[in-house]
């Protein structure tokens, strides 16, 4: 039997404190839990030049950086693959853009169900979805690549950082990052912790440095075709046991 003790506190009027007693351990019972998780997410989709004619294209993943989270999706369009399609420029490839709302960071299970639902509903070739992003999304992309190391063909984070204990999980995935080497606001040293980890794991993992770039290291890559048609050369690998 469980015991409810009311302790009385008089400060300002009385406070009717409920504590439970210890559970008695005969009282343990399994428990199955069976929920849904709500996922709603605003995002930009662009789909390639003569899109119905094919039956699966490559799908790019972009995720933007801090400065670009609100309820507004023009803020998406500042920077990187979003950016350059408002500019008129074309990829043979699908390309997702969400906007994480103020206040967030990504969340690695709802980018997940965004993809899902991209996947399940367009003509997209499983076997070559990738990530990319920037600060914020680099993060993000690092995250991502560990929780869902079996979904893509390649990431590839932009002046972010991650966990190096994580780099276990996708050691298996191709990653070309990012970063400037006069980076003040996230540190050379996060993605260089990224790509030491991922090398002992016995990865090759690549590394663009720019030697006299601050936090904008993106601006180069994304405006770099040698990004792309690395990018678009990989293909998902089954991970080792």
């Amino acid at each position: 039997m469980r015991f409810l003790t009311c302790l009385l506190f008089v400060v300002s009027g009385a406070v009717c404190l409920v504590v439970p007693a210890a559970a008695d351990a005969a009282d343990q019972a399994a428990v199955h839990l069976d929920a849904k998780v709500e996922v709603q997410m605003d995002y930009l989709l662009y789909l390639p030049k003569d899109y119905d004619q094919k039956k699966a294209w490559p799908l790019v993943l972009f995720l933007h950086g801090a400065g670009e989270r609100g309820d507004d999706l023009n803020l998406v369009k500042m920077h990187g693959p979003p950016r350059l399609i408002e500019e008129g420029k074309e990829f043979p490839f699908i390309v997702v853009s969400p906007q994480c709302p103020k206040g967030r960071w990504w969340r690695e299970f709802e980018l997940t169900a965004l993809l899902d639902d991209v996947i399940a509903t367009h003509n997209v070739d499983e076997d070559r979805v990738y990530v990319t992003g920037l600060s914020m999304g680099g993060f993000g992309s690092w995250g991502l690549a560990a929780f869902s190391p079996d979904r893509f063909a390649a990431i590839a984070p932009i002046c972010g950082g991650g966990e190096p204990r994580s780099t276990r999980n996708f050691k298996h995935i191709p990653v070309w990052a990012f970063h400037g080497a006069k980076d003040t606001a996230v540190p050379l040293e996060r993605t260089q912790a990224m790509i030491d980890a991922l090398e002992r794991q016995g990865a090759e993992p690549k590394l663009t440095i720019y030697p006299e770039a601050g936090h904008d290291s993106w601006t180069e890559t994304y405006n770099n075709p040698a990004f792309y048609e690395w990018l678009l050369a990989q293909k998902r690998v089954a991970q080792e046991d």
